[in-house]
């Protein structure tokens, strides 16, 4: 029985080493850092997470990999959108477990890439202070064409997951710069000189309202989820005012509840369109990068995601098949609280809630 969507899900390569990381945060760091050292932060919050079946995993072992593509595989998820981390002029980070992916040909499991196109400075990154650790930079043409031949060998990769016969390519800010425009034009025109069909951009947004624009980037589809825009469109000046005491004076992050915010994770009347890809979300805790300057979804639960995923499933089937896509934010997010594998909490349960959501009878 095949699922009722393509479940794309994203997947974050920083749970390994690199020289870099050791010189901003210390000897050693990964992802797993920030999640080792999380602390409640207020009554009832879940932390810390601690990852049951994988462990503390290394992206650099084969067999992680494997079992990271078997279990998603079994629970219904098509394949893995790497981040992928291009500053320009050829600066690259991460790159190391999927470039291990590439050349071994295992694991046997569809993938295709996401271009984090942003700078690593602030809160979002672990940061106190305004500090920029590396800027993104769009150097022109020739980093263009020099980023497209490095990333051939994957797009030519049997595994690469395609829409309308094309390789997909997500951006996380089509809009960050002008420049976003004549990289697509460049990599449009490269594919074509080198077999492929074309290149499927999507772009990423967490503000609907900017749709047209993202669109008039020349992107193929944008892939919607709804985070921080309920922060700024849903809440109450009120609201607003009290959250702004609970991080400054109480020093506490602050929470929403996850029945209540994920009412707007979706908006029927834009996420039904044809090329409009939205997004399923397990949970989100920010605190063990950012403290209590992080933003917590509290009472995330299994039944409350399967709700979420049903939802979506069902809205989405009047699509062409090619683009009854959801994208699942995220695999193994973990310094997010935005993760699929087993932890000691849940165990399984929230894969288990994505099987029942994606194969369930309409």
């Amino acid at each position: 029985m095949k699922p009722l969507a393509r479940v794309i899900a994203f997947y974050l390569p920083q749970f390994h080493p690199i020289p870099e990381n050791d010189k901003w945060w210390g000897k050693g760091f990964t992802e797993w850092t920030n999640v080792g050292k999380a602390k409640k932060l207020f009554k009832g919050h879940y932390q810390p997470r601690i990852p049951a079946d994988l462990g503390y995993y290394d992206l650099r072992i084969p067999e992680v990999r494997e079992a990271q593509a078997q279990m998603a595989k079994e629970y219904g998820v098509e394949g893995f959108c790497y981040w992928h981390y291009w500053f320009g002029n050829g600066k690259r980070l991460l790159e190391g477990p999927f470039n291990d992916v590439l050349k071994s040909g295992k694991p046997d499991f569809p993938f295709c890439l996401a271009w984090a196109n942003e700078s690593w400075k602030g809160f979002a990154h672990g940061l106190k202070n305004r500090e920029v650790l590396i800027e993104q930079k769009y150097p022109g043409t020739e980093d263009y064409e020099n980023h497209f031949y490095e990333v051939l060998p994957a797009l030519r990769d049997k595994r690469y997951i395609l829409i309308d016969d094309k390789p997909v390519f997500s951006i996380f800010k089509p809009m960050a710069d002008p420049e976003v425009i004549v990289f697509m034009k460049v990599w449009r025109e490269l594919s074509l000189k080198n077999g492929l069909k074309g290149i499927y951009f999507i772009g990423i947004s967490d503000d609907v309202s900017s749709l047209e624009q993202i669109y008039a980037t020349g992107v193929d589809a944008i892939n919607t989820y709804r985070l921080n825009s309920y922060i700024v469109k849903h809440r109450s000046f009120f609201q607003k005012v009290v959250d702004r005491i609970i991080r400054k004076i109480h020093l506490r992050p602050v929470t929403y509840s996850y029945k209540k915010i994920s009412k707007y994770f979706i908006e029927k009347d834009i996420d039904s369109k044809e090329t409009i890809f939205p997004s399923i979300m397990p949970g989100w805790d920010h605190t063990p990068r950012s403290g209590f300057e992080g933003l917590v979804i509290r009472n995330s639960t299994p039944e409350l995601f399967q709700k979420q995923v049903k939802c979506i499933v069902d809205l989405i089937q009047h699509k062409n098949s090619e683009h009854r896509v959801i994208f699942l934010k995220s695999w193994n997010e973990w310094a997010e609280g935005n993760y699929m594998e087993p932890d000691l909490k849940f165990g399984y349960k929230f894969l288990d809630a994505l099987k029942n959501g994606l194969f369930y009878e309409i």
